[in-house]
This record gives C-alpha cells, sequence and structure tokens, in this order.
C-alpha cells in the first residue's frame, strides 16, 4: 500500500491549524478575562534564546504553506510577519489554512520522488517530496504548533490535549 501524499499533508495540515486557531481563541479569551495585555502573551518566549508566541505561529504557518506549494510546484505566498495581536495571528492562521485546503489530491499525489530543494542563506538542502512532507516540514509544524500550546498553557490559559488534538 502506498501512502497519500495528499493525505498526510493536506488534511492532517487543516486539522493542525484549525486547532491552533481554537487555541488563539482561548487565549483571547483568556486575556479578556484576566485583563492582560495580549502583548504579555504574544511576544513570551518560554526561554530567552527561544521564538515567542507570534514567531511560533507565524512559522507553523510558513511550513504548512510551503510544503504544499512545493509539492504541488506553485508559488509561496509571502506573508509580512507583522502579527501583533491574537486577532493578527488568528487571521493569518486562516489565511493559511484557506490556501492549504484549496489544494487537491491530484495536485500532491505522486509527488513522493519530487526533487525539493529549500534554500537558507547559502546552504541548500535536498530532499524527495516524502522525505520533505514527512520528515521535515510536517514534525516543523507540529513542534510550532506544540512549542505555541506551551506557551500558552506555561502561561495560565485553560487549554489541554483535546485542545490540541482537536478532532483528528
Amino acid at each position: 500500500m502506498t501512502i497519500s501524499m495528499y493525505q498526510a499533508s493536506v488534511p492532517r495540515l487543516v486539522n493542525m491549524l484549525t486547532n491552533l486557531s481554537a487555541i488563539l481563541d482561548k487565549a483571547q479569551a483568556h486575556v479578556d478575562a484576566k485583563k492582560i495585555d495580549a502583548t504579555a502573551l504574544t511576544a513570551f518566549r518560554l526561554f530567552p534564546d527561544m521564538l515567542s508566541l507570534s514567531r511560533q505561529v507565524q512559522i507553523a504557518s510558513d511550513t504548512a504553506k510551503g510544503v504544499v506549494a512545493r509539492l504541488a510546484g506553485v508559488e509561496i505566498p509571502a506573508y509580512a510577519d507583522d502579527e501583533v495581536s491574537f486577532a493578527d495571528l488568528k487571521a493569518r492562521v486562516e489565511k493559511t489554512i484557506a490556501f492549504v485546503s484549496g489544494f487537491t489530491a491530484e495536485q500532491i499525489d505522486g509527488t513522493e520522488d519530487k526533487a525539493i530543494v529549500t534554500k537558507r542563506g547559502d546552504k541548500e538542502t535536498h530532499y524527495t517530496g516524502m522525505q520533505f512532507l514527512l520528515g521535515h516540514a510536517m514534525p516543523n509544524v507540529y513542534f510550532h504548533v506544540t512549542t505555541a500550546y506551551n506557551i500558552l498553557r506555561h502561561n495560565g490559559v485553560e487549554i489541554g490535549k483535546r485542545d490540541y488534538l482537536g478532532k483528528p
């Protein structure tokens, strides 16, 4: 049995981003109820050398849109990375969900062996489609959504495992 690259990507990404959106709603409700400046959470880092909640959400979004675009062979949309509020972050996530949801199985399936090259500065990394999806992109999305979850949970937002998992 072969894996469907579409089923391993689009529905999973939409699920995690939908869960992230719901978690951001709970964070907004938390700051409203506690009368906390939202920036205390959106700029929060678990450790000084880690990225803030806002960056965690941005990277999860960038990775999700990037993997499906690369697999489908279309241009990756660029977002400004200027989100400062929960509403801004939620809008970014929703925009990413809409983009990712726009792909069909015909665009993604069959890309297991597609050559994918990523660049970071002068460094190029070469992958096959499946290696990029399962070994890089999906773990990266899960990592950044998990870190965003952990930042909010650490700061008292009442979220739990069901919020993270949603309805897979």
